[in-house]
């Protein structure tokens, strides 16, 4: 037997992220995904696919993903039904993921997370300051690890041994 979903769509709102009472992770989302063909009037309609992500990957997917995020899926269909309060059988369709993959950079829609540090992007200029090229730079030297020259342009090399440590934020990790 074959169960395969593979999706790519956006966020229709921030992960919903729980836990159940033996402490397990379970994040719950809504990923529109566009139809291949337009309607009548010419518009381009979508899906509205219920997901659902448990453990560690939920938490993961929950930190680095908001509303309107690109991602792209991989899991199974799953149905399940239950009894609401009113005493009637409700049926859930969803699909379990497995495997996620974000699918644009982390600064291209940091505008809907309510960053405000130039859209998250580290290498957007401002003003007249010299551009930051190097993330993993000393912020007091506008990211420059040290003076040397790389390919004729101002980036200095990041990886380059010269004694002074790197400042690695949580943000910066893909993990």
């Amino acid at each position: 037997m074959i169960n395969r979903a593979v999706l790519t769509g956006r966020l229709t709102r921030d992960v919903d992220l729980r836990y159940t009472p033996s402490g397990a992770a379970v994040g719950n989302f809504t990923l529109a995904v566009d139809r291949q063909f337009t309607n009548q009037n010419n518009e381009r309609e979508a899906d509205f696919i219920n997901c659902v992500i448990w453990r560690k990957s939920a938490e993961n997917f929950a930190n680095f993903t908001h509303k309107g995020a690109l991602v792209g899926i991989d899991g199974r269909i799953q149905t399940r039904n239950y009894e609401n309060q009113q005493g009637q059988r409700v049926y859930v369709t969803e699909v379990v993921v497995e495997n996620f993959a974000l699918l644009e950079p982390r600064s291209a829609n940091n505008n809907n997370a309510g960053n405000s540090n130039n859209g998250g992007n580290n290498n957007a200029p401002t003003g007249n300051a010299p551009q930051n090229t190097n993330p993993f730079g000393d912020p007091k030297t506008n990211g420059a690890a040290n003076n040397n020259q790389n390919n004729g342009n101002n980036q200095a090399d990041p990886f380059a041994n010269n004694g002074d440590s790197i400042d690695i934020s949580d943000d910066d990790l893909p993990f």
